[in-house]
């Protein structure tokens, strides 16, 4: 696992530091890192967009602002790296995964979230991601996962790696959930019904209602009270 120092007291996601050229460095082939951008929030794609077009030899392609469209795009432009948010309306980053590299194998996938738990980065790194990298993190991050993953290494967030190292091997969430129906879970044991979460996530009643029964399968728990007591008891909520 590959992984760099982050310098403190940087600016989060935003513009390249003439300091960090080093870290920057382009790599040896003259070919263009092509990059398809997914995040739900035009305001931060526009800062990443920013960031890694700063950059010599990177551009943007296009950009997706959920993951049936980041899909789509990866289907018709078959970039070098998927910049990819977790949490996104419809088919979530980690649902995404698997369809990515299905579509379209030779891409790789950075994950940049603000997912900086260590389930999370796991459950990703085993879908296939190639790098995580947290959005707190500096611009310089960014632009060296997507250097390394190009160059066929992996990268995740220094901070997130040792917890992660620190972890059992088995750690993870309860009974294989993903972090999607760990999302729901918490939702319901907090009193939300079905048509809530959905607005909430921005899913539909129908995808909410196949992610519970999913839970309860997986769980083997039927009723509120007992996903209650489940969410308490693995700490996905607190009392």
């Amino acid at each position: 696992m590959v992984g760099t120092r982050v310098p403190t007291q940087r600016p989060p996601i935003q513009a390249r530091s003439a300091r960090l050229s080093s870290v920057s460095k382009p790599p040896e082939s003259n070919d263009t890192i092509t990059i398809v951008l997914a995040d739900d929030h035009e305001v931060v794609r526009n800062g990443i967009r920013m960031v890694l077009e700063a950059e010599p030899d990177m551009e943007v392609v296009a950009e997706a602002g959920d993951g049936e469209t980041a899909l789509r795009y990866t289907l018709g432009h078959k970039p070098t790296v998927l910049v990819l948010d977790l949490n996104m309306p419809g088919i979530s980053g980690l649902d995404a995964l698997p369809r990515v590299h299905e579509a379209s194998p030779a891409t790789s996938v950075v994950v940049l979230t603000m997912q900086a738990e260590p389930a999370f980065a796991r459950q990703a790194l085993q879908s296939g991601a190639r790098g995580y990298v947290v959005k707190q993190s500096a611009a310089s991050e960014l632009v060296q996962a997507v250097r390394l993953v190009v160059g066929g290494d992996t990268y995740i967030n220094p901070s997130l790696g040792a917890r992660l190292a620190a972890e059992p091997p088995d750690a993870g969430p309860p009974d294989d959930l993903t972090p999607r129906e760990t999302e729901i879970l918490g939702l319901l044991a907090l009193g939300y019904m079905n048509p809530e979460i959905a607005d909430q996530l921005v899913l539909s009643v129908r995808t909410v209602e196949t992610h519970r029964a999913n839970i309860q399968r997986k769980t083997g728990l039927t009723t509120r009270a007992e996903l209650i007591a489940y969410a308490l008891e693995h700490g996905l909520v607190e009392r």
